[in-house]
């Protein structure tokens, strides 16, 4: 006979206290009745690939993966989903009962899913998308942008050979503009999207001019502290539709519950409200 115990998942960075993903999973644990629990792993970079190897024996079904070791981690997996090879990073680990580390990235997912529940009527095939960044987050949105259909994507980056780097990558439904272009780039385009972490609380604001923008495009930000970043308030000055970024968070993290708890969670405004709370 085996010893059961409550099913463990957890969220792996260095340093870990700014995640809110314990709130999260925990809440949901406590919704569904479900006697698991959801931990918090600060790992040092010396130990992270022993960590994660050991992380199964303990009885863990996976983990979320997050700064700084989203790039680093498919060097320890066993096996990767197609769109974290695609992106080059994964965020969400599966633990199989043969002790296989399964990496998968699901960021892309959590950005479609948000703007598909707070703008129902939206489509990556309605127009040019415009992405401002072209970090890892980046990376996640355009290949979910284009597998959703984005008749082109244009990326606007501070150092350009980073944008030409997702082309090379992504091939020839992406555009490369200047970062001093990035107002003249929103003509036509349907979906603005902030990727960078200008905006975000104790950095600086994104100042980009959206006079250029087409009346019924929407802008969405990665960014969710502030929830109403000031790219989403300029946005919102001349009318645009906006989505935050707190939706891409909350949606990314479903996955990786159904398959560690046996559950698909409900992303409503209760958990964002859960979430939200101090």
């Amino acid at each position: 006979m085996t010893e059961s115990s409550p099913p463990l998942a957890g969220v792996v960075g260095w340093p870990i206290g700014h995640s809110l993903s314990p709130k999260l999973h925990g809440h949901w644990l406590r919704r569904y009745g479900i006697p698991g629990h959801y931990v918090p792993l600060a790992v040092a970079p010396n130990d992270f690939d022993e960590a994660i190897r050991t992380l199964p024996k303990l009885g863990f079904r996976g983990v979320n993966i997050t700064i700084p070791y989203k790039q680093r981690v498919l060097q320890v997996a066993d096996n990767i989903s197609d769109r974290a090879a695609l992106i080059g990073s994964a965020n969400t680990l599966i633990f199989r009962e043969n002790g296989g580390i399964y990496a998968d990235n699901t960021d892309g997912y959590g950005f479609i899913e948000n703007l598909r529940q707070y703008a129902p009527d939206w489509s990556a095939k309605s127009g040019p998308c415009l992405v401002l960044g072209a970090g890892g987050a980046a990376r996640a949105i355009i290949s979910a942008l284009l597998s959703d259909g984005a008749p082109e994507v244009r990326i606007a980056n501070r150092t350009r050979q980073r944008a030409v780097a997702l082309k090379e990558a992504y091939g020839a439904r992406i555009t490369v503009v200047d970062w001093n272009r990035g107002a003249d780039a929103m003509e036509g385009a349907m979906t603005i999207v902030n990727t960078t972490s200008l905006g975000m609380t104790g950095q600086p604001e994104l100042n980009i001019s959206f006079t250029r923008a087409h009346g019924a495009a929407l802008a969405t930000d990665i960014v969710y502290a502030p929830l109403r970043t000031p790219f989403l308030q300029e946005a919102a000055s001349i009318g645009l539709r906006t989505v935050d970024g707190l939706g891409m968070l909350l949606h990314q993290a479903a996955p990786g519950f159904r398959q560690w708890f046996d559950q698909a969670p409900e992303v409503d405004d209760e958990l964002r409200r859960a979430v939200l709370a101090e």
